[in-house]
């Protein structure tokens, strides 16, 4: 049985809309962010970082969210959640799976804890307002890629998991000034997700804070 370890509406969002999409057996189990459950010896274990997510399955334990839809997308190839290996299409789904974490949510993070590269409360403002440019630019190569092809998901016609991390790193930009949803391409694709029953499972699931995008 693949065990979730997940917090509503973070990171393990992601693979959790990959395991709806795969439809394969899983468990959730919540680990609780107020209580600072992912800082307790017994998360650590699982995860020296004290991030979410964590996947265990069949002995395996697995962190960071990217690798994570990764393997899943590769132990279940039946559900077409990946290009096949050794063409173009599978470069690209390399390429934009390691974008998205090491680019894109590395610089939402810096968004969100600022303190964490700042001195003091000017500096922590310096580097959020730093960061919210940035991500900016970022939403503007995605909206950019969904243009360059005129597709429906964000590699092209096909749906991948890719689409999962995109969703929801797109999904944390919802109280910006200028959010994903706002952009040309970007929010129209965030609708579609939206309407796919595997996103709706997640949400009914995990009741995410409002709005949706």
């Amino acid at each position: 049985m693949i065990t979730l370890h997940y917090h509503p509406g973070d990171a393990s969002m992601a693979p959790h809309i990959v395991l709806e999409e795969i439809g394969a057996p899983f468990e959730l189990r919540l680990v609780d962010r107020q209580a600072r459950a992912h800082k307790s010896p017994a998360y650590l274990r699982l995860n020296p970082n004290g991030l979410i997510p964590v996947l265990q399955e069949d002995g395996l334990v697995l962190y960071e969210t990217a690798a994570i839809c990764l393997h899943l997308a590769d132990t279940h190839p039946a559900a077409a959640l990946a290009p096949a290996l050794g063409t173009a299409e599978r470069a690209h789904y390399y390429k934009w799976m390691v974008w998205l974490t090491n680019t894109l949510q590395a610089t939402l993070l810096q968004y969100f804890y600022p303190e964490r590269l700042a001195d003091d409360a000017a500096g922590a403002a310096a580097v959020k307002a730093h960061a919210e440019a940035r991500i900016g630019t970022l939403l503007d190569q995605l909206d950019a890629q969904l243009a360059s092809h005129g597709e429906a998901w964000l590699l092209g016609p096909a749906y991948s998991a890719a689409d999962a991390l995109a969703f929801v790193l797109c999904r944390w930009t919802r109280h910006f000034g200028r959010p994903a949803r706002g952009l040309p391409r970007l929010g129209p694709y965030l609708q579609r997700m939206l309407a796919r029953p595997a996103v709706q499972r997640v949400y009914a699931t995990e009741q995410p804070a409002q709005p949706p995008v």
